[in-house]
């Protein structure tokens, strides 16, 4: 077995790929950068380059931040000089298991009083996404969450909300109140005309079936945009 001499000893004598794998067991997983535990991830560089400074270039690519590099695709990843089929996968599959322990925490039944609490409720399905899609959430008489649903998904730009569709569900589940949510991937919060036309689509249709529509959030990267709280619901 390793004593901390014997690993400080180690450290200096590896090539510099392999260094942080020495410094995890050393120190912890805490005290890695970013760069250092991508480079765990991919293992090793080319021949010119080791696996840290790939993972360097990795990041700078997604402007270091890691919420950015989580919405790379397999092509996106590639695009980095030392990231081939095999790495662009083991990236994904340690980014996605990381969005699935989010899933899987246990939540106690959540009660909105406010945009922030739909922001975090929605941030693992929303977030990180490279096209749009359209959530509901649907709420009882004391505003408890009764479930999240999935209404529609589309490209880049945009995607197509059937108000019908909306409002099946909320009555299979027997919800008093709905919100809506959609993403946008270049991470303009900005409604577009569509956006509050859609808005206003299922708002009239709400208050016509006694199931009033509280609100409805656009998703950026980090930052989000509230009908409610800006008003214009």
């Amino acid at each position: 077995m390793y004593t901390e001499t014997d690993l400080h000893l180690s450290i200096k004598n590896l090539a510099e790929e392999d260094r942080p794998r020495e410094k995890l067991l050393l120190k912890g997983r805490q005290a890695l950068s970013d760069a250092e535990l991508i480079a765990l991830l991919i293992g090793s560089g080319t021949p010119k380059m080791s696996a840290i400074t790939v993972a360097q270039l990795l990041l700078n690519a997604a402007n270091n931040q890691l919420n950015t590099l989580a919405g790379f695709s397999i092509k996106d990843l590639k695009q980095i000089q030392g990231i081939g089929d095999a790495k662009a996968v083991t990236i994904t599959a340690a980014l996605e298991l990381g969005r699935r322990r989010k899933l899987q925490e246990t939540k106690e039944k959540v009660r909105i009083t406010c945009s922030k609490d739909i922001y975090e409720l929605l941030s693992e399905h929303l977030l990180d996404l490279n096209h749009e899609e359209l959530w509901i959430v649907l709420l009882n008489r004391g505003n408890q969450v009764l479930g999240t649903e999935k209404v529609s998904m589309g490209g880049m730009t945009g995607t197509v909300a059937d108000p019908k569709i909306i409002f099946k569900k909320a009555l299979e589940k027997n919800a008093c109140s709905i919100i809506l949510s959609h993403n946008h991937p270049s991470g303009n919060v900005k409604p577009s005309q569509a956006d509050i036309s859609l808005t206003k689509k299922v708002k009239a249709a709400g208050q016509f079936m006694e199931l009033p529509v509280l609100d409805h959030l656009i998703f950026g990267n980090e930052k989000y945009f509230s009908f409610a709280d800006e008003g214009i619901l």
